[in-house]
């Protein structure tokens, strides 16, 4: 669905002004967005998961940690497809205000592709090198957005994800190195072509959500506070953008329909779009691979 023919619907909790701010702008930040009731929901499920891995030694295909995680002190860099794990994740992507937000900015018919919780963890949490998701997973078109909620208050010393405006019109950048290998990065060679003085970093109260199109390049600085800095990212599109590739991470939910109907006719973009590896044979995250961390697996986007 193009702009203008989203536009085109009344919005349901966005002003059309931001609305228009997104499509020119390619983010979006809305200060505390999501209910304490909501977010005291999350808490009181998240905290569990936090507890649960003290008990892995290793990263899995459901919990990413540092290489210094341990039981006395965990460094949990990801809890993988949450809505697979605990049912109030899957009712908040599904049900909860985030979907009305998709709606208005994808319009009326909105498929669900995946979801993560990263910490990125107090006391030197990895940073995530400039990037752009799409080529993680290609669509038929760049109707494809990711929306973050940042589930503690974030500050300048925390991390906060950086984007860099109007990013999402201009340049695809290659993904891989001069090796060939996925790296989810873009080389320093070609950082010269992003405008990176014009970054702007969305920090705010817990609460708070992030938007950011498909195309839009960004990235996050190591978290040297001595809290952590858990975002809370689900990622959704157009109905009638059709992934092309399948997502590496499974879910039951994986291309969901989760307002409107499916569409029956796919749009094309006529803009190409680098295909990703063959995630077939695993793969680990962004942060292992971007820290060159060598486990056989290639990575999965932010």
């Amino acid at each position: 669905m193009k702009q203008q023919q989203v536009l085109s619907f009344p919005p349901k909790v966005l002003t059309q002004d931001q609305r228009a701010f997104y499509f020119e702008n390619g983010y979006l930040l809305l200060e505390k967005f999501i209910s304490d009731e909501w977010m005291d929901r999350l808490w009181s499920v998240t905290d569990g998961f936090i507890e649960e891995s003290r008990s892995y030694t290793r990263s899995d295909s459901k919990f990413d940690l540092e290489p210094t995680h341990s039981a006395e002190a965990p460094r949990l860099r990801r809890l993988t497809q949450p809505v697979e794990h605990h049912p109030l994740y899957w009712e908040f992507v599904s049900q909860g205000p985030v979907v009305d937000l998709a709606e208005d900015l994808l319009g009326p018919n909105v498929k669900f592709h995946h979801s993560k919780l990263n910490f990125k963890w107090s006391g030197g949490g990895e940073e995530v090198k400039w990037h752009q998701d799409i080529q993680f997973y290609p669509h038929t078109n760049y109707n494809v957005l990711a929306i973050g909620v940042y589930m503690s208050d974030v500050t300048d010393e925390m991390g906060p994800m950086g984007v860099v405006p109007g990013s999402h019109n201009g340049e695809l950048f290659n993904q891989y190195n001069d090796k060939d290998q996925w790296v989810g990065a873009i080389d320093e060679k070609d950082l010269g072509r992003v405008p990176l003085d014009k970054a702007v970093y969305l920090k705010g109260p817990a609460g708070s959500v992030t938007v950011h199109n498909c195309r839009t390049v960004h990235g996050s600085l190591p978290n040297n506070s001595a809290h952590s800095r858990p975002l809370f990212l689900q990622s959704y599109s157009a109905a009638d953008a059709i992934t092309i590739t399948p997502h590496p991470s499974y879910s039951r939910y994986n291309g969901e329909i989760v307002r409107g109907k499916p569409a029956r006719w796919a749009e094309f973009d006529p803009r190409p779009c680098q295909l990703p590896p063959d995630w077939s044979k695993g793969y680990s995250s962004i942060f292992a691979l971007q820290q060159e961390e060598d486990d056989g697996r290639v990575a999965a986007a932010e």
